[in-house]
């Protein structure tokens, strides 16, 4: 949001300000949740890199289609080892997910 913007909302009693603002996140917990989102994005440029469906992709999950989309949309119920290891079965060296949690997705 450019400088006058938010000057203006400001003016008219608006509050401007982050997501971690709003939602009181702790640096720790907006970390953690960048990290998940990092892995879902590179979960789902991997499996579409591959020319792979939801369903194709839960068959080496050994889960259902419901869940690799809950994964590809950072969804809180998935864990980290389930995003990992997703990473892992499309093909991903332990290098490559480093890159993603490191902020380096290739």
């Amino acid at each position: 949001m450019d400088k006058a913007k938010k000057q203006r909302l400001e003016k008219r009693g608006w509050k401007v300000g982050g997501v971690d603002e709003f939602l009181a996140l702790t640096p720790d917990e907006s970390a953690y949740i960048e990290l998940k989102l990092a892995l879902s994005k590179s979960i789902r440029q991997r499996r579409q890199h591959k020319n792979l469906t939801q369903m194709q992709m839960a068959r080496l999950l050994k889960s259902s289609q419901s869940r690799v989309a809950k994964i590809e949309a950072g969804d809180a119920s998935v864990s980290l080892d389930l995003l990992v290891r997703s990473l892992i079965i499309l093909g991903a060296t332990r290098r490559e997910v480093a890159h993603v949690v490191a902020g380096q997705a290739r």
